[in-house]
């Protein structure tokens, strides 16, 4: 969120997002393929490189097979880049004419790409920027009408360092080459709880590849069996915790259960017990502690239609992780008691108001046991002193997951049920869920109120689909969304972040009837573009805006049309 103090925001920062929409433009990315069908078979041979580099070749002796890391079996590829040199490795696999094959693999490493030429039509191609952890890479291709034979490959890119590749699957109609053997499936990974209610936990997981089926499991016993990556548990007691496992399955067995996830249900008739007391739906607007040309305001002079009023922002101290609050007096308060007297009339209409933390100039780092220690610490100080309800989580130059984690449940532990967290990443920092944003709201999730990314300042970006969406446009907004709402989020806990006028943000300003459009795509199935969620998400929490100032400049044009539509949700 370029929330430039002084003057308009700046130029988009981020080179990944550009180059991201560039490389996958080129590389045609296409929308992910249904599943086969039973009759399907894998074509590619020594899929999961069990056998070393058998039917691989892989370019200036760029490959070899190493034990770990693996996604499934003892022996995964391992390919380095050098020079000119990508590290292309492929195999020519036996395909049937006018057919349609779906191609996947799992993958890890900076700049992974996964595709199929010789086609006989379009040749495809998918890939990721980074993945730290083990990521499905997953496009489909159709042959033509005299083509018996397609070329698979993977590859890295120029100057990055090594990568992974392991159970390679090319799934359709047998060409004649038949199949590997079916061998049990790898442990499914990526296991989350989500919604709870008091009788009900949503599990979720990563696909594993050549299963067919899984099982979930709670406290060692077998509870379920589906054929997708999710399952909602039933018959469960509420306010009490329980552990879970899933294993994958198909014809030759069973895999080893995964890691266990714990989720504790909630207590009876109640739900997601962060928030305080936000509405199901909900409007937030950040308000300027300073002046930057838009219309300087009051607390009590932001408008009723919003519900969450982000304060912005917190200072950093010598301290590392410590934040304080600095009042400006450009704002025109005559004393921080006015302030606080004007938060506790937002209270007394029912609004939340936090403290937000980072902003473009923020310089905030939590990165050691001590330093989320003293956020956790100072952040309550604040709430006490100044009535705050929680904090907002707006760290645009680096996140750390596992100490930002402690300082957010650490603070969580102290303000009690009624914290309100939110945050407000950039697009790029939602693009995967092994990014450390994504890791950060999935580790807090039982204590996150909502996610509200910042749908501007980026470019053109990856949806849900694979497929590239132009900023500004309500495919924009509902692709990307869909990202969060199918990468482990509860709908409740996704807001759309938007520019309140032209000159709130350097890039990615819409409509507010775009916005409205894209709420009613995400959450009724009505108005979409051409890009149209499988399922609906009713739940949907609501929207955001940077920020309550620029749209008073803009007359609250658009919280007077958003606002409205947000508290009509279903």
């Amino acid at each position: 969120m370029d929330r430039a103090r002084h003057g308009r925001p700046g130029a988009p920062r981020r080179l990944a997002a550009a180059l991201a929409v560039t490389s996958a433009a080129a590389l045609g990315v296409t929308a992910l393929a249904a599943p086969a069908q039973a009759a399907d078979v894998n074509v590619a041979k020594n899929a999961g490189f069990e056998s070393d580099l058998s039917n691989w070749t892989c370019s200036a002796g760029s490959g070899a097979t190493v034990s770990s890391p693996v996604h499934g079996g003892a022996k995964a590829l391992k390919a380095t880049p050098a020079g000119q040199d990508t590290a292309q490795c492929s195999q020519t696999v036996a395909v049937k004419p006018n057919s349609t094959y779906t191609l996947s693999s799992w993958v890890q490493g900076s700049y992974v790409y996964l595709g199929a030429s010789g086609t006989g039509t379009t040749d495809v191609s998918t890939w990721t920027p980074g993945a730290s952890s083990w990521q499905q890479l997953t496009t489909s291709f159709k042959t033509g009408a005299s083509t018996t034979s397609v070329t698979i490959y993977t590859h890295g890119w120029y100057g990055q360092g090594a990568y992974y590749v392991d159970d390679v699957n090319v799934f359709g109609p047998d060409g004649g080459g038949g199949s590997d053997p079916v061998v049990i499936p790898g442990t499914p990974s990526g296991l989350a709880a989500g919604a709870t209610t008091s009788s009900t936990v949503d599990l979720s997981w990563t696909p594993v590849s050549g299963a067919t089926g899984y099982n979930v499991y709670r406290g060692g016993t077998k509870v379920a069996s589906t054929t997708g990556a999710s399952a909602t548990v039933t018959g469960l007691t509420a306010d009490t915790s329980y552990s879970f496992q899933v294993s994958a399955t198909n014809a030759a067995g069973e895999s080893a259960k995964s890691t266990a996830v714990s989720a504790r249900t909630a207590p009876t008739g109640g739900g997601n017990p962060g928030g305080g007391t936000v509405p199901k739906h909900a409007l937030t607007g950040y308000w300027q502690n300073f002046n930057n040309g838009a219309t300087v305001q009051k607390l009590r002079d932001v408008s009723s239609q919003y519900d969450i009023i982000a304060v912005s922002f917190a200072d950093a101290t010598t301290t590392p992780g410590q934040i304080t609050f600095n009042l400006d007096p450009a704002v025109g308060y005559a004393s921080a008691a006015d302030f606080k007297a004007d938060i506790a009339a937002k209270h007394t209409a029912g609004k939340s108001v936090i403290l937000s933390v980072g902003g473009e100039k923020g310089s905030i780092s939590v990165n050691s046991d001590a330093s989320a220690t003293a956020f956790a610490n100072s952040a309550y100080a604040l709430m006490q002193e100044y009535g705050f309800d929680g904090v907002d989580i707006d760290l645009e130059n680096g996140l750390n997951s596992t100490y930002m984690t402690k300082a957010l449940r650490a603070l969580a532990a102290k303000a009690g049920s009624k914290f309100v967290l939110t945050m407000a990443p950039q697009t790029i920092d939602m693009q995967s869920t092994s990014g450390e944003y994504f890791k950060t709201a999935l580790n807090v999730k039982d204590i996150l109120t909502v996610v509200n990314m910042q749908y501007y300042n980026s470019g053109s970006m990856l949806g849900c689909d694979g497929k590239v969406y132009s900023q500004g446009s309500v495919d924009f907004l509902t692709a990307l969304a869909c990202i969060q709402l199918e990468g482990g989020l509860d709908p409740s806990q996704v807001g759309l972040g938007v520019p309140a006028s032209t000159r709130g943000a350097g890039s990615g300003y819409v409509d507010p009837s775009v916005v409205n459009n894209a709420l009613d795509c995400l959450a009724r199935g009505t108005g979409c573009g051409s890009f149209k969620p499988a399922k609906t998400y009713p739940g949907l929490r609501g929207a955001m805006t940077w920020s309550t100032n620029w749209d008073a400049t803009a007359g609250s044009a658009w919280s007077n049309s958003v606002g409205p539509k947000v508290h009509s949700l279903p």
